[in-house]
């Protein structure tokens, strides 16, 4: 395989660990700043002809990791490259995917825009908040389930009578499939406000009482949502409540809140990296699942079989 691999700044270790997978190093890139705050690239090795991947998130900061992308790519296919693949674990501005209200923006269509204007090929992510973002694109876009690397934690875990919760309804579907490939039931945590100016009531669809509560998201941001989920299940009956949520955002009161709350454990991805402290949260990494999702590009082998 004749390609080559390259790391922005944004998660600088899932990007040695992929390199580890695939036995290969990274190579050479040189990200700098001007005093100003501008973003500076040199590509330190020729990649006339070659395949090749930049493994950058857009998380925080957005817009500084966003425009190292796609400076990156803009001195790659200055420099001649054969193919341009942008591995992005976490993709940022997913959640302005439509027009909410009146006169705001659909942010994750311009940032498509942007990735394709700048000449990326190739787009290889995980977990979309929504999934028509994919539409956004003219090109390729991979979103990968990140259900494949929970399933085995959470088997290992042996818990005694388990089921699936989405903590609200529009994760239904993303629960409903995690169940399904795990042969569990689900319920659903329906949020809603019994009248205004009256806090929100958390409502339990479903039969949670002496069970082992798994809650499925795409993300935790503040984990307000999540922590008052794990509250509302306790007090319903569950035995326990743990949740799954593949990007860690965890902005804000996160951490504290998370310590302070009834939940008993958090599973999250390194897909952004997590510089917290709080012995709740397990960390699952992401580096096999993109490796062999970047050789399966190599020889075109099918990406949809490694969820089967």
């Amino acid at each position: 395989m004749k390609f080559k691999l390259f790391s922005g700044t944004a998660n600088p270790k899932v990007a040695a660990d992929i390199a580890e997978y695939l036995d290969r190093p990274l190579s050479k890139i040189t990200v700098n700043r001007f005093s100003d705050g501008e973003i500076n690239v040199q590509i330190g090795e020729s990649i006339r002809g070659i395949d090749c991947f930049i493994i950058q998130p857009t998380c925080a900061p957005a817009n500084d990791n966003l425009m190292e992308l796609l400076i990156i790519t803009d001195a790659m296919r200055r420099a001649s490259a054969k193919s341009i693949t942008a591995i992005v674990p976490y993709f940022g501005y997913a959640r302005q995917d439509r027009k909410a209200a009146p006169r705001v923006p659909i942010t994750a269509k311009l940032v498509a825009n942007m990735m394709e204007k700048a000449g990326i090929d190739r787009v290889v992510t995980i977990d979309l908040h929504a999934g028509q973002i994919q539409g956004f694109f003219d090109i390729p876009v991979d979103n990968l389930y990140g259900s494949i690397l929970f399933f085995e934690y959470f088997r290992e875990k042996n818990l005694k009578n388990p089921i699936i919760a989405s903590p609200d309804i529009g994760g239904v579907a993303r629960a409903r499939y995690f169940a399904s490939k795990l042969g569990l039931d689900m319920v659903i945590v329906d949020k809603r406000r019994e009248k205004a100016n009256v806090a929100e009531v958390m409502n339990i669809i479903g039969d949670v009482k002496g069970k082992d509560v798994i809650l499925i998201d795409d993300m935790v941001d503040t984990a307000g949502t999540m922590v008052k989920a794990a509250k509302a299940l306790k007090a319903k009956g569950a035995n326990s409540v743990m949740a799954y949520a593949t990007h860690g955002v965890l902005s804000g009161p996160a951490l504290d809140r998370i310590k302070d709350s009834v939940l008993d454990e958090l599973v999250i991805s390194d897909t952004i990296p997590f510089k917290g402290d709080c012995k709740k949260i397990k960390v699952l990494s992401t580096a096999k699942l993109f490796a062999e999702v970047i050789r399966r590009i190599m020889y075109n082998e099918s990406i949809n079989k490694l969820f089967d």
